[in-house]
Parts: C-alpha cells; sequence; structure tokens
C-alpha cells in the first residue's frame, strides 16, 4: 500500500531520480522545490509540486502539514552545477546551513504533520580519521579544520536532529561521492555510488530499517556498506529504466 510522502529537495539531483522511483511504487508524493521553475518538471514526473524555502519556517512548516506525509524525505542541498570547483568554497557554508538550519526547520515541520518516519541524506565520507573500512558506529570527524570542519560540522548538526527526532523514526543515508544523470559526474572518488542506486536505498527505506544510520555506497576499501545490504535489501547496480 502507498504512503503519503513530502519529498524536499525534490528537484536536487537524487530527488529528480528518487520521485520516479516513488510514484511507480504507488505512493502519493508531494515534491518540494525552491525554484517555481521546476515545479512542472516534478508534476510531469507524477508528484504533486510545491514551491518552498526550506529557511522560511512557517512556510515549510504549512506545506508539510498540509501534505499529511506519513514519510517525510530529506534531499536538500545547495551545490554549484557541475560541483564547479571555483564555487565550492561559498557553497559549502550554504551547504551546511542547509544541513543544520534546514534540518531544524524541517524535523519541526514533520512533527507538526504527524510524519512517523524521516529519511535524510549525508555523506559517507565525514569519519573522523581511523581504521577502514569504517562502519556507521565509527566517530565523525568532530575535529575536523578549514573547510572539511565546516561541512562535517553541518552533517553532525543534521544527523543528530534526525536521529533524535523521537517519536519519529529517524534514517540517515550516508551515501558516496555521486555519478550519473545530473550530478556532472560519469564516475567519482571512493566511495561513490550512482545516482539511481542512491534514490533507491531512499526508495527502501520507506518501508525497511531501524532507526539509523547507514553507509550507501558501491563496494570500495573506506566504508562497509554490509548494513544497507542487509537491512535494507540494497545493492549498488540499480539503475533506472529511463
Amino acid at each position: 500500500m502507498g504512503h503519503r510522502i513530502f519529498l524536499a529537495g525534490a528537484s536536487g539531483a537524487i530527488g529528480r531520480r528518487l520521485v520516479p522511483q516513488l510514484v511507480a511504487a504507488g505512493h502519493q508524493v508531494t515534491a518540494a522545490t525552491r525554484q517555481s521553475a521546476k515545479a512542472e518538471d516534478l508534476r510531469a514526473l507524477g508528484a504533486d509540486p510545491v514551491v518552498v524555502d526550506v529557511f522560511n519556517a512557517d512556510e515549510l512548516r504549512a506545506a508539510v502539514v498540509a501534505a499529511r506525509p506519513e514519510i517525510v524525505i530529506h534531499q536538500l542541498t545547495d551545490l554549484p552545477a557541475g560541483l564547479d570547483p571555483s564555487k565550492m568554497a561559498e557553497a559549502t557554508t550554504r551547504n551546511a546551513r542547509i544541513r543544520d538550519e534546514g534540518t531544524r526547520n524541517l524535523v519541526e515541520a514533520a512533527r507538526a504533520a504527524g510524519a512517523r518516519r524521516l529519511i535524510a541524506q549525508s555523506i559517507a565520507w565525514a569519519y573522523a580519521p581511523g581504521a577502514e573500512p569504517h562502519a556507521e558506529t565509527d566517530p565523525l570527524d568532530s575535529g575536523a579544520e578549514g573547510g572539511r570542519a565546516v561541512s562535517v560540522g553541518g552533517v553532525i548538526a543534521l544527523e543528530k536532529q534526525v536521529l533524535s527526532a523521537s517519536p519519529i523514526t529517524g534514517i540517515v543515508l550516508r551515501y558516496g561521492h555521486l555519478y550519473g544523470p545530473g550530478t556532472g559526474a560519469e564516475g567519482a572518488a571512493e566511495p561513490a555510488v550512482h545516482v539511481d542506486a542512491a534514490a533507491y536505498a531512499a526508495l527502501l527505506a520507506v518501508e525497511r530499517g531501524a532507526k539509523g544510520a547507514f553507509n550507501v555506497a558501491e563496494p570500495n576499501r573506506h566504508i562497509t556498506t554490509d548494513k544497507a545490504v542487509s537491512e535494507l535489501g540494497w545493492h549498488a547496480g540499480f539503475r533506472l529504466a529511463v
């Protein structure tokens, strides 16, 4: 049976590949984007688009409550097209703000709407230095410095808020470096994951998985993905048919 789902960040790289999977699985999707120009594209994918700014807490709360979601999915990022190196320093700060303030607003909106499950995008390269491959129980790099400190600080804030969102069940998907359609990359450094397989993990987490974090990446020497494979039923080879 399908669920009512509110997808924040629906027009992003993962969001655009996730909407068709959710719709095909029979879910009713309210697809949120900040850009009104992308609303019709989301409608064409089978979702009900809503234009909302995650930093406007009142507006976001009203949009989520109106959608009455059972599940909220957080795929929000603020990164330049193709991860343009010349723009990444500024983008790192913006992205960290989304992970902290944006996540806080989304968690509060999900609570107000009575959602029971919250699935959020994180990253798989924020672990503290130590023996590899890293499992989900290994600590994140809270002692990072410079630009990495900004990025990891945002990740830590996001994960803490999602995993402490009781009574909502919080699930964090720690994605490898994305590649594939809409990412601007044909391949990626380890740990890597194809954007379709990343979206597939979020689809599976709608129905499966207990509260906690899951590494989501192709086989590599840096992180282990055994938990996602065994508990979510995920596999790295998933691709959309189109």
